[in-house]
């Protein structure tokens, strides 16, 4: 017995240093299997819950892996253990809501941050007010910045852009006049702000001032900034200016003062400066090709188009620059390479859409516009006013007078739009092509919006067409009213009284222009061959060829005789 007893004994003592030690160089479990059932964790008494250590450290894994659920439950538990993590780990929690458009997850991290006291760093005081206004939520970004107790350059900057980006240009600029009272000094990113809040050519001149007694006028993101808003306002001269000041060694710089140029239809100066970055050495990105898409667009330049089109090749598809290239094929006239891109396009949006209805209607295509749009109903994106636009001109051209109807009184019903003066001036010429103008002069009468000039028009070029004198006359009378140094309706209105043999009307309309000094520009077209463009300007023969291009036009003419064609002399307004 003795001796079961000391065996069962040294079975017992062998068992317990096992144990002992395998509990002892057991490996610890890694960080990527510690996982909490939080709701458990809510009910267990505090001895058994983690320590604060342990707890930040998961929570900052979540934070960094992007699990917000998990994060948020952690938070939450943090929350009631009284404890923080620090301010990186919560601004990669923000990226994250922001990420994930979690507006209600942005809030509770806010409440957390600024719960029972805590008072967390300027730096992610900075980021939830950047978050909120990436939100669209300026008043509660606003609320932040008013409690801050300490405001940095970031926090104003953070401000200004909100507004300039809103288009509350007055706040914009009122907090750079708060930020200068501060002492603060508004840095690049501060003044190329501010500078897009700007609507009046005297606030950027007082800028511009202080831009360069600060020494900013070299940084790259001010002088684009500067150029742009130049641009904006129609100064091209001062945004070329600001250009011209200094050697351009950055590609956004040119990318400004081209898209300048384009947006403003100065198109073959555009083109200069685009030649220009070429012999500079830059390489054009897709910024650079769709102003000059623009400029090739305003040119009618289609084989430059097309050569730009190879470049974009080089890139990943962009819906802009698709959208870009596809509005320079239907405004040149190429309706089959517009097709192509169209069909290609892995994306299109409502712009995509609206410019191959509008470029189809503009080329005679007006039923294949219409069977477009009834597709675009069908699987495209919901259609914009432009659309609308581009179908009720190619019912105008297409004479297709009830359709245009249907589509004008129902695009607020089937669409929410509005009619704007762009569609009244539409269907109005839809009604003057059809030969009903008064039906056309009660629909002005009785548009919601004032009739401006462009609707005014619309009637006049109609009562041309059908030769109402009287008609012609109370429209541009009204047109005259809205603008009275346009050449075009004074031209119009001496041609309608030519046109009906009026020739005292129309020297008296001849003698009011010379009175107030009233010019008409003189007709100008253009075309291109063999990438080269000729250009010829009424009343002037520069060209070069010009004998060789009259004896062959004297051709033609003589040909179209003997083909029995009889030329149409109401136009030819002479007495």
């Amino acid at each position: 017995m003795c001796c079961s007893y000391r065996k069962a004994e040294a079975y017992n003592v062998a068992f317990t240093m096992r144990a002992i030690l395998k509990r002892r160089f057991a490996a610890p479990p890694s960080l990527s299997r510690r996982r909490f059932s939080w709701s458990a964790l809510a009910s267990r008494n505090e001895p058994e819950s983690p320590s604060s250590s342990f707890l930040i450290e998961e929570f900052t894994r979540c934070c960094y892996q992007r699990e917000l659920p998990a994060a948020m439950r952690a938070m939450d538990a943090m929350q009631r253990r009284g404890i923080w993590a620090n301010s990186i780990t919560y601004s990669e929690l923000i990226k994250c809501c922001l990420a994930r458009g979690a507006v209600e997850q942005g809030k509770l991290v806010h409440k957390h941050i600024l719960s029972n006291g805590y008072l967390p760093k300027t730096f992610l005081i900075n980021v939830l007010m950047s978050m909120y206004v990436r939100f669209g939520l300026l008043e509660e970004a606003r609320k932040v910045f008013d409690l801050m107790p300490e405001r940095d350059v970031v926090s104003w900057t953070t401000m200004i852009a909100a507004y300039s980006n809103a288009k509350l240009n007055n706040m914009a600029l009122e907090f750079l006049i708060l930020m200068l009272r501060e002492g603060l000094r508004p840095n690049m990113f501060t003044y190329s702000s501010v500078l897009r809040a700007c609507v009046e050519l005297w606030i950027i001149r007082q800028l511009h001032c202080c831009i360069i007694k600060v020494g900013l006028e070299s940084d790259v993101f001010v002088r684009s900034a500067l150029i742009d808003i130049y641009a904006r306002l129609g100064e091209l001269q001062n945004a070329l200016g600001v250009f011209n000041e200094m050697a351009t060694g950055d590609l956004v710089v040119w990318n400004s003062i081209i898209g300048g140029f384009a947006q403003n239809s100065v198109c073959d100066e555009a083109l200069n400066l685009f030649r220009k970055m070429k012999m500079a050495g830059f390489v054009a990105n897709q910024s650079t090709l769709t102003s000059v898409l623009r400029a090739c667009t305003g040119l009618v330049l289609l084989e430059l188009g097309r050569q730009v089109h190879v470049h974009i090749l080089k890139f990943d598809h962009d819906l802009i620059v698709n959208n870009a290239l596809l509005d320079m094929y239907c405004k040149c006239g190429s309706l089959e390479d517009a097709n192509t891109v169209f069909t290609r396009m892995k994306e299109k949006d409502v712009i995509s859409w609206s410019t191959m209805i509008t470029g189809l209607a503009q080329s005679g295509f007006s039923q294949d516009a219409l069977e477009l749009f009834k597709f675009m109903k069908v699987s495209g994106p919901r259609p914009n006013d432009i659309t609308i636009l581009g179908v009720l001109f190619a019912c105008s051209h297409a004479g297709l007078v009830e359709d245009g109807w249907y589509y004008f009184r129902s695009m607020k019903q089937l669409f929410g739009i509005d009619p704007t003066s762009e569609h009244y001036g539409c269907i109005i010429d839809l009604l003057g092509r059809a030969g009903k103008l008064y039906e056309a002069v009660n629909l002005i009468h009785e548009m919601k919006c004032e009739p401006d000039a462009v609707t005014w028009r619309a009637l006049l070029g109609a009562c041309r067409v059908h030769r109402n004198v009287d008609l012609a006359v109370y429209a541009a009378k009204q047109i005259l009213k809205l603008d009275p140094a346009d050449p075009g309706t004074y031209i119009m209105l001496s041609n309608i009284y030519a046109n009906a043999q009026r020739w005292a009307d129309v020297a008296e309309v001849r003698r009011s222009m010379k009175a107030i000094g009233v010019r008409k520009e003189p007709g100008c077209s253009w075309i291109e061959v063999s990438k080269q463009i000729h250009a010829f300007t009424m009343g002037d023969n520069p060209h070069p060829q010009m004998d060789a291009i009259i004896r062959h036009l004297s051709e033609l003419i003589q040909r179209l005789k003997e083909e029995g064609c009889i030329a149409d002399t109401n136009f030819v307004l002479q007495d």
